[in-house]
């Protein structure tokens, strides 16, 4: 029988699923930091442009999809932190901008900028906005100051725009005040670059490139690593915000652990999930010929993500909570649309096994054959 509770609990998983993907489609991102560094020649510059200029439009779609998702099925979480924490999700959308107008206009006889001023831009997308992305993330564990007055709406005489606000004056910034924060952003980072790189090696047949690219796989993966690690350990450490059996919010000593421990199959989601990158990372090293990494580490990355979205929202857990008021903590059940307008979408989603059997068949017709330079060069 299809309950309010499951609806719940299924748009929840389809949320964290939107995440893993947006993580894994931020290669592009990853590949681009890269771009300066790897980009010696306008050639190799060309390959690595044309490689990422191919899937770029996925990873913004990804972003607006997600976005229109949560708007969607968990409408108070949108208007708090869409519209509290402001200053982060525009820092992100101009860098998405900025990433769409270079991509434009670099290759454009006579512009102004020049191209390596449009390549500049590429490699400050490639390291903002998967550290924004993770930064943002990381508070869905240490918690934002805002504070929810759904009663507000109902009082007689008042106009009130809105039922929730920000209470601290950075309306998000104060994100990087929060060392676990930090730490998730400089992850999502090196795992961009990691997975950039893997992409690049899958992707682009050039016999002087490739060993930079496993150079670079190495050279990523260690801090991505040790961040990860770090990550874990401090979430795993900490406590987290519980709901009690009356629906108040209470905090409850290491919360996130014991989640892991009440639910053996999300515990093992993780798992798999973070093998499948390290096997994709590892065989990537170990064996110069192997260059299909990137389809073990990419479905592992998005094995990972989904896993920390369940350990933030399932199990009765406040995924955003609030440092000014406790009580004003959202969770899965207290910040969802109606009923009828999750059972109503989850008809609609569906679709989506069609829309991403689309997408692998426009992309395997892409991708079906390595990029080089002679095919740049029309030969």
């Amino acid at each position: 029988m299809i309950t309010y509770t499951l609806l719940q609990h299924y748009w929840w998983f389809l949320i964290g699923l939107l995440a893993g993907l947006l993580v894994f489609l931020m290669f592009v991102q990853g590949a681009n930091s890269l771009l300066l560094r790897l980009g010696g020649d306008a050639g190799t510059r060309a390959l690595i442009l044309n490689s990422t200029g191919r899937k770029w439009e996925l990873t913004f779609t990804t972003l607006v999809t997600f976005g229109g998702a949560f708007f969607a099925a968990f409408p108070l979480f949108y208007s708090t932190s869409f519209g509290g924490a402001y200053w982060v999700w525009m820092l992100l959308l101009v860098t998405f901008v900025l990433q769409a107008v270079s991509y434009e206009f670099q290759g454009k006889a006579g512009n102004l900028l020049g191209a390596k001023t449009y390549h500049r831009l590429l490699v400050l997308n490639g390291f903002a906005g998967p550290f924004i992305v993770g930064a943002a993330v990381g508070t869905f564990f240490t918690g934002s100051p805002f504070v929810v007055e759904k009663g507000a709406m109902g009082a007689a005489g008042t106009l009130v725009p809105a039922i929730s606000r920000w209470t601290g004056g950075w309306h998000g910034l104060e994100a990087l005040a929060e060392p676990m924060n930090l730490v998730l952003g400089f992850t999502v980072v090196f795992l961009a670059r990691t997975l950039g790189s893997l992409y690049l090696i899958n992707n682009i047949d050039d016999s002087g490139l490739q060993p930079r690219l496993r150079r670079q796989v190495a050279i990523n993966a260690l801090p991505f690593v040790l961040f990860f690690l770090t990550f874990a350990g401090l979430l795993l450490a900490r406590g987290g915000f519980g709901v009690a059996a009356d629906g108040t919010v209470v905090l409850v000593p290491h919360k996130y652990l014991d989640n892991l421990l009440s639910m053996p199959a999300v515990a093992l989601t993780l798992l798999a999930g973070t093998v499948l990158v390290l096997a994709g990372i590892g065989r990537t090293l170990l064996r110069p010929a192997f260059v299909r990494g990137i389809w073990l580490a990419g479905p592992g990355t998005v094995i990972v993500v989904l896993a920390l979205f369940l350990l933030a929202g399932y199990n009765g857990t406040a995924y955003y909570p609030s440092t000014a008021d406790l009580q004003s903590s959202l969770t899965i059940a207290n910040s969802c649309s109606s009923e009828f307008t999750l059972e109503a979408m989850s008809w609609v989603s569906l679709c989506i096994p069609f829309v991403l059997a689309y997408i692998g068949y426009a992309w395997h017709a892409i991708d079906r054959r390595s990029l080089t330079r002679e095919e740049l060069e029309g030969k």
